[in-house]
């Protein structure tokens, strides 16, 4: 029985003792004093020295993420078209094409890296950015731990060169000078951690966007941050103006339909008599469109809907536009302004849709990448995402009705895909996903003409069913997609 007591008073006293510890060493220099070493519960309690250490360095990474296969449920095969003589070939070209995209996107920074607990280490963790093959201070390192007779740390990286800047006298503790390697050794913290404030990193290799992984290390403690390496882009700016004229251009993609684009364009005038129209037609046999402020584009007969979005696109100098169809009227409670208003509050947002009479179509997304062999799987389904903040009946979004303002060189980005010709609304978005930020807005309504299509327009309105199957092979090849639901 006293056995057991002397043992359960030994463990008590044991405890004590380690919450001691922990409160000598909480205090306003807790960083300098922080046991450099993650000792055993045992060894916190029997063994003072602070240089005791057996615990095996966790891995932190970098970890490569491997996207696992989606699921088709209900879904199109987007590859179910593909002629077997060709899908072998055709497999082949896209592995290669998606190979290339992923280079190009930066795909091989996209690493998971672990912040590795309780270490010495002062690292930068965000925000160290570098032009290309220019000498750059490495803001922030430093090693904040218990007295030691020596102190060693070491720096590596792989796409670049590091150095400690005006070595004199520090030459035989600083190794690897202007190397990928770098070590450095003191009897000094203070003095160490000076050096450290003097290390400088190079890029040896010439990019626009990429990154670097540098490992800085002290004993048993290691961790990784990241160094971005980015080429300084020059600002693209619009001038605004003093109205609405300067600030949005109207663009239509016209065929066939004069009388409706000609109504149109008459009650875009009587609440903007000056504002510019930008028309891409494409139409058999063209005619004039006349009006003050209209430039009128003739396309080679039936180029199609996004080649004509292209053109008009193309033409537009001011940091907005308004896309409207060739059959739709503006109505007294049309308003410009107010797209303009939400864009310019919240700069961030790219593309604003609005509602056509009662119809607000608005769409998500659902995209898994799947794995690199077999490709992705995408599904649309209507419904909104989150409220946009200040903004009462404004939903983040993915896809909008087909009448919406757009920040021009946002969306020049994206680009429209000439090859679809007859169908095509919901591609734009899925081109954009990702890159282009929405929001559907109740309230901002236009109207819709009386539909009165003729046997020749409704020829080019409603395709074959050929068409749709190209069209489903097309963004197996384009968007690297395993099956897709509309």
């Amino acid at each position: 029985m006293w056995g057991s007591w002397r043992s359960f008073f030994i463990l008590v006293l044991c405890f004590e003792f380690a919450f001691l510890y922990f409160l000598f060493y909480i205090d306003i220099d807790t960083w300098r004093k922080t046991s450099s070493k993650i000792l055993r519960f045992s060894e916190l309690l029997c063994d003072n020295n602070p240089q005791t250490s057996d615990f095996l360095r966790p891995n932190i990474g970098p970890f490569y993420d491997s996207p696992s296969s989606c699921t088709c449920r209900d879904n199109q095969s987007a590859g179910q078209f593909v002629s077997k003589d060709e899908l072998e070939d055709l497999q082949r070209r896209r592995a290669e094409e998606y190979r290339q995209h992923q280079i190009r996107t930066g795909r091989e920074n996209d690493v998971l890296v672990l912040a590795p607990p309780n270490t010495p280490l002062q690292y930068p963790i965000r925000g160290f950015r570098v032009t290309p093959m220019t000498k750059t201070l490495i803001p922030g390192l430093a090693v904040q731990t218990q007295n030691r007779d020596f102190y060693k740390v070491s720096l590596r990286v792989q796409k670049g060169l590091l150095s400690v800047m005006d070595v004199k006298d520090d030459k035989k503790i600083v190794f690897g000078q202007n190397e990928g390697n770098l070590t450095i050794s003191s009897s000094s913290l203070e003095h160490l951690n000076e050096l450290l404030s003097r290390v400088t990193y190079t890029s040896t290799i010439f990019h626009i966007k990429t990154e670097d992984l540098a490992y800085f290390s002290f004993e048993n403690h290691e961790v990784i941050f990241p160094i971005e390496i980015r080429r300084q882009s020059v600002p693209n700016l619009y001038d605004p103006g003093k109205d609405i004229n300067s600030q949005v251009t109207v663009l239509v993609k016209a065929f066939l339909r004069y009388k409706e684009l000609n109504a149109l364009i008459q009650s875009v005038r009587v609440n903007y008599p000056k504002i510019k129209i930008i028309v891409a037609d494409d139409s058999l046999i063209p005619e004039k469109v006349v009006g003050d402020n209209i430039e009128h584009y003739i396309m080679p007969p039936a180029q199609g809907w996004f080649a004509g979005r292209n053109l008009a696109l193309s033409q537009v100098t001011t940091k907005y536009f308004l896309w409207v169809d060739d059959d739709f009227v503006f109505l007294n409670e049309t308003r410009i302004e107010r797209f303009v208003e939400i864009m310019e509050a919240v700069p961030e947002l790219d593309v604003v849709g609005g509602e056509v009479e009662r119809n607000q179509f608005a769409f998500k997304l659902n995209y898994k990448e799947g794995n690199n062999k077999e490709g992705g799987c995408i599904s649309r389904v209507i419904g909104f995402y989150a409220p946009l903040p200040g903004f009462k009946g404004c939903f983040f979004v993915d896809g909008v009705v087909n009448y919406f303002m757009g920040r021009t060189d946002a969306v020049r980005k994206v680009g429209f895909d000439p090859l679809l010709k007859k169908v095509g609304h919901s591609e734009f978005f899925i081109d954009g996903l990702g890159e282009l930020l929405v929001v559907t807005c109740q309230g901002l309504r236009i109207g819709h003409q009386k539909r009165t299509n003729t046997p020749e327009y409704r020829k080019y309105r409603h395709p074959p069913k050929a068409d749709s199957e190209n069209k489903l092979t097309h963004h197996y090849f384009k968007n690297h997609l395993k099956c897709i639901k509309y």
